[in-house]
């Protein structure tokens, strides 16, 4: 029989650390963006899903950065999933992810499985880790959800077992999905149906792709003649399936660089990808048609991309690519969903054996053949119409609690969502303030004396912003929600008014009190935001003022000794953010002394930090301090939240040396400009 139970994974992690308290107000910086170039030779119907509704905020999600390199052995809350021929391992705190999928008969598991939990700047926000089976929702990128829990619960399964139900509110597009998972008795393939709804009155832009680590020792196979290919120039082409250049690409280990190739599948075609080594042996992925694209992606064998193997993982591991698929041809493009309505389909993982040798069409006549004998085409598309049966099934035993915000918006907008169901009960202290918004109609002042929470900016909350009483915080909130509308002049006006009533509040106090109480609508929150304000709008001068102050106000504000120390660290977070942002703003208008005067007030342990080490090494090269900031290099750090197609460690490395940028600092993931 299948079971579903609960086991505990111990591997090394390196703790998430808390989130980056200040607002993403920044335009997000997403590396899969194309060269208008290339825009006048997409398909239509491509090139009118790539402009719709890409992602322009990270709004209202944080941003995840508080995490290090120093990893120690952490047991992990696991759901398997097991019949007499596949374990399934899932991760309900990481997303949902499907960390394993082990072959019992062949004992061979058919996933890369990384050895460790190293968080790395790959997710949309932040933190994000290498292997298994994500599932990716939200928006181009890495979903936010990558290192947050989802809800899991047992439901009834079509064939009259149990399956594996995950749900969540994506809070990018404000929309909840489900993924169920089953392994019907027998099967050699676990079957997964997901769901995502639109229960607005009005078209939301959607996007998921499944993401498949697998061993890079593999052929990959897919029903293709052509790819659009993608590397990190940023261009986008079709190229010819399985030979580029001149070279066989559909082998991971023969491309230099990073790049994603993502298969044209003609109409019609059975939609599957597979990875084999080179015994025949692998994975295979298929789904019903609505799962249109597949897409492979490869780190390339350059130094950046060995490098990036070995900081996701451990060296010596071996290394990884990736098996997608997703809605639409690319993951450059973004879907419409209609008001209330919903889109479904049903994939299947499991065992292949086939031939990856030979001509590009035998192999893949042959590999399809063994698919369609081992799970026929006919039988996927029957999984699916027996799973919709099952899709609103309401959950049995609860095994793991996601986030309160999905509750938070069904109380808000009273939706029937059947089988997600959102609990008054998973209400947390995030969605406390906000709560009280709803059902009282005024924001409450934090208590603890903390730094001001994330901010809701979905219009409905916004509005409510606008008619509750205009406090500081308040009127925080609300130019936060402002900046996320595209209403740059009201925001900066709602931040004014904001430290505009501060003043007075000030003014009103007795001389013996005249610093008044903490609250977390002190001056540096609201400074802080008209200085990122000022920078979009190329007022760097006016930012680096702002930004001093802002330091400045919440070092004179921000509790001391054990107040500080203890709790979750959001006082330690939100100095090393304003602080970081403060140093390169004034860098940025030459401001080198402030600049300085503000590195000398980060804690020691801030300091310490990869990130700050490479600060100070650009400090230090703003003050003419050339050797010592090349010093800072021959000592070693490591950037822990390091951006995926970040450059500023060899830009800065070239002004410092003219020797090649050493290995331990190489993460280019595409060639050296001409």
């Amino acid at each position: 029989m299948t079971t579903i139970r609960r086991e505990v994974l111990t591997l090394p992690a390196a703790p998430l650390g808390p989130d980056n308290p200040l607002p993403p107000l920044r335009p997000l910086d997403e590396v899969h963006r194309i060269d208008d170039r290339d825009r006048a030779d997409l398909p239509r119907d491509m090139a009118r899903q790539v402009d719709y509704a890409p992602l322009r905020s990270l709004l209202p999600a944080q941003v995840r950065d508080g995490y290090g390199r120093g990893r120690e052995p952490s047991g992990l809350d696991a759901l398997v999933i097991e019949n007499d021929r596949l374990r399934v391992t899932v991760l309900p705190a990481l997303g949902g992810r499907i960390a394993s999928l082990r072959h019992k008969p062949t004992d061979r598991e058919l996933l890369y499985v990384n050895p460790v939990l190293q968080p790395a700047n790959f997710a949309l926000n932040g933190a994000w880790f290498s292997g298994g089976i994500e599932w990716n929702i939200g928006a181009t990128g890495h979903t936010t959800l990558s290192c947050s829990p989802v809800h899991a619960a047992l439901v009834p399964a079509p064939d009259g077992g149990q399956m594996l139900r995950l749900w969540e509110w994506e809070r990018l597009r404000d929309l909840p999905f489900q993924v169920d998972l089953w392994l019907p008795d027998g099967s050699d393939f676990l079957y997964v149906g997901a769901r995502i709804r639109n229960p607005h009155e009005h078209p939301v832009p959607t996007y998921w792709w499944s993401n498949i680590a697998v061993p890079e020792d593999r052929r990959v196979l897919a029903p293709a003649d052509e790819a659009w290919y993608f590397g990190y120039e940023r261009r986008l082409r079709r190229v010819p399936v399985p030979e580029y250049d001149g070279i066989d690409r559909t082998y991971p280990p023969n491309s230099t660089y990073a790049a994603d190739y993502f298969y044209e599948v003609p109409d019609g075609r059975r939609r599957w990808i597979a990875a084999l080594d080179e015994h025949g042996h692998g994975l295979v992925q298929t789904s019903t048609d609505v799962l249109r694209g597949r897409k492979l992606f490869v780190w390339g064998t350059g130094p950046g991309g060995r490098r990036w193997q070995e900081w996701l993982t451990e060296p010596g591991t071996g290394g990884y690519c990736e098996i997608q698929a997703g809605l639409v041809r690319t993951q450059l493009e973004h879907v419409r969903l209609e008001a209330e309505e919903e889109v479904s389909w049903l994939e299947a993982y499991g065992p292949l054996d086939a031939s990856p040798e030979g001509d590009w069409h035998a192999v893949l006549r042959g590999a399809e053949d063994r698919l369609e004998a081992a799970l026929p085409r006919a039988d996927v598309d029957g999984a699916y119409d027996a799973w919709l049966l099952y899709a609103d099934a309401e959950p049995g035993e609860r095994l793991a609690t996601g986030s309160g915000w999905g509750a938070l918006e069904v109380l808000r907008a009273g939706w029937k969502l059947p089988g997600t169901p959102f609990d008054e009960d998973t209400l947390g202290e995030q969605q406390r303030p906000w709560l009280h918004l709803l059902r009282a109609g005024s924001l409450p002042e934090p208590e603890h004396r903390e730094p001001p929470g994330g901010t809701l900016v979905a219009r409905p909350w916004r509005d409510m912003l606008e008619t509750t009483a205009a406090t500081p915080l308040a009127e925080y909130h609300l130019g936060v929600a402002q900046w996320h509308g595209g209403d740059r002049a009201q925001a900066v006006r709602s931040w004014e008014r904001g430290l505009q009533s501060l003043q007075r509040l000030e003014s009103a106090q007795s001389p013996r009190n005249a610093q008044g109480p903490r609250t977390a609508a002190d001056r540096w929150p609201l400074l802080r935001c008209l200085a990122v304000a000022d920078r979009e709008d190329g007022h760097h001068e006016r930012a680096a003022d702002r930004y001093a102050e802002a330091f400045a106000d919440l070092c004179a504000r921000r509790p001391a000794g054990p107040q500080d120390a203890g709790g979750d660290g959001r006082w330690t977070a939100v100095a090393a953010a304003l602080g970081g942002e403060a140093i390169g703003a004034l860098l940025a208008a030459g401001r080198t002394a402030d600049a300085r005067a503000v590195w000398k007030r980060l804690e020691p342990a801030t300091r310490a930090r990869g990130r700050f080490r490479l600060i100070e090494a650009e400090l230090l090269a703003a003050e003419g301090r050339r050797k010592e900031a090349r010093a800072v290099f021959d000592e070693g750090f490591e950037v822990a939240d390091l951006r995926e197609g970040a450059e500023s460690t060899g830009r800065l490395w070239a002004r410092l040396d003219d020797a090649p940028l050493p290995p331990r600092y190489d993460f280019r993931m595409r060639p050296d400009r001409e």
